[in-house]
């Protein structure tokens, strides 16, 4: 048996679209709702369950565990820990590595090199040689040493440590690498470890990374630091692709970034690669991408550069207040500037979706772009809504962004400058469009004031005709409420 869950994993989706296989969801985000005849891509995060019997309406992190639970009540299934470690072997016949610091002796055996005589150093120069043994048994000066045991001649170990194993702790020696009297100083290895974000190929995923938390948990057994996991967040970040390859040089599809950023500069560079894929995805190189990304900056700065005069004229007046807009066109872009800053925020810092990030900028540009201001008040929120746009694009594409600041009347450097704050009022809905599900699958939609009870919102929803109409010669079983989202009504019979 193979399974597939085509709705929330990007692979199995891509497969099910190319072979017309029906994609069932079985996890609604937070603050949508997925259709899979419509989607375009399989929600691989967490969420609220459904199409999924009585499990319907738990977060997938309260589900997993309560499934699993079921199973083993239904005696199906039972809970099993499968460790898939071997013993680690750590030397290499190579002339880089660190080497292992033993002695070979003809009356003693294997001999530990005392303490005081670490660490063992390389030769400067080595005679590299083929055949697969290491370069270090040419060097026979190196090679020989007496025994630290009973001083007759004897032969250092001629095999170096996997590179792993250097890498494997580097991070701990980067909190104090000046210290000279221990392998590294406690209190700074206390302060900064752990890593807070970690960012690197999926390749590393089963070796280093598991390498890593060895060696952070062997320095915590010693007393060495408090943490024991090296990386509090990891991301893995996908390859870049070209011509249907990884792009390298040995394929000879590598692409000159020189020739990029003399074409179209550095910053529509920068935002090509942001968007083009979120980053833990393989990027398909492409040069209408390119262009596509070139022609997004170019719509910016014509934003700027023909409302110069309307920007500088508003510059100290302050955007009015949501609560003080009565104009619907003007608490639409409100609305729309501020869940900007909202989502752009969430998706830099904490989703790393910087693709997303861009989209949602895209979107700000295109209110912007729609919106004519005829008044002062106007002038003041479409210059709000300028600032914002620029601010949050500035960690993408910080030249034209600062330029563009420069125009709109600004001294300082936008760099500099605080993130944009939210306006909380300017996120609240006038109205919002709740979705019904009956047992998991979507229903009805309907649109109901916003901020609304999750009692009220229930009663308003089963007050529907359509909805008393399912509710007949049934039993309801229970009823998950989402405010301003989603009524999902579990029913037998």
């Amino acid at each position: 048996a193979i399974m597939g869950v085509p709705a929330h994993d990007q692979r199995d989706f891509e497969f099910a679209r190319k072979y017309d296989i029906p994609v069932k969801v079985v996890i609604q985000p937070n603050d949508e709702s997925l259709d899979g005849v419509t989607m375009e891509h399989a929600f691989e995060d967490d969420g609220i369950t459904c199409n999924s019997g009585s499990f319907d309406g738990l977060p997938t992190a309260e589900a997993i565990p309560a499934m699993i639970e079921w199973g083993v009540e239904q005696g199906f299934c039972s809970r099993e820990v499968n460790f898939r470690l071997r013993d680690w072997l750590i030397s290499r016949q190579r002339y880089w590595g660190a080497p292992i610091p033993v002695v070979y002796c003809d009356c003693c055996g294997i001999v530990p090199v005392p303490e005081d005589e670490l660490p063992v150093l390389l030769p400067a120069e080595v005679k590299i040689v083929e055949g697969g043994k290491s370069p270090l048994t040419e060097d026979k000066e190196w090679l020989t040493v007496p025994c630290p045991k009973c001083g007759k001649p004897g032969r250092r170990e001629a095999d170096t440590m996997d590179t792993f194993i250097c890498s494997s702790w580097y991070f701990f020696r980067y909190c104090s690498a000046r210290e000279d009297g221990a392998v590294f100083n406690v209190d700074e290895a206390n302060y900064w470890m752990a890593v807070d974000q970690y960012i690197g190929g999926i390749e590393h995923a089963c070796l280093h990374l598991i390498y890593a938390r060895f060696f952070t948990k062997f320095f915590a057994d010693l007393g060495l630091c408090h943490a024991r996991e090296p990386f509090t967040n990891l991301l893995t970040q996908g390859m870049v692709i070209k011509d249907g390859a990884k792009m390298s040089k040995s394929l000879g599809n590598v692409v000159d970034p020189d020739e990029i950023i003399n074409t179209y500069g550095a910053d529509t560079a920068r935002l090509f690669i942001l968007f083009a894929a979120p980053p833990a995805n393989d990027l398909d190189w492409s040069e209408r991408g390119v262009e596509g990304a070139n022609r997004f900056l170019n719509r910016v700065w014509r934003l700027v550069e023909e409302n110069i005069a309307l920007l500088s004229s508003v510059r100290e007046r302050p955007s009015l207040p949501m609560e003080r807009l009565s104009e619907q066109r003007m608490r639409d872009l409100k609305r729309k500037i501020h869940t900007t800053i909202r989502d752009v925020t969430r998706d830099i810092a904490d989703e790393k979706q910087f693709n997303t990030a861009v989209a949602r900028l895209m979107e700000l540009l295109n209110a912007l772009s729609s919106f004519r201001p005829e008044t002062d008040d106007e002038s003041a929120l479409f210059r709000e809504g300028v600032d914002v746009l620029l601010a949050c694009l500035n960690p993408f594409c910080p030249h034209i962004t600062e330029e563009l600041w420069s125009l709109g009347g600004h001294k300082e450097t936008l760099s500099k400058l605080p993130w944009p704050e939210v306006e909380p009022s300017a996120l609240e809905m006038d109205s919002v469009t709740v979705v019904v599900q009956f047992n998991g699958k979507v229903r009805e939609k309907e649109d109901f004031p916003a901020g609304l009870s999750k009692e009220e919102l229930q009663a308003r929803v089963f007050a529907l005709p359509s909805v008393q109409k399912r509710l007949e010669g049934v039993e309801v079983v229970r009823v998950i409420v989402v405010p301003d989202k989603l009524v999902n009504v579990v029913v037998k019979g």
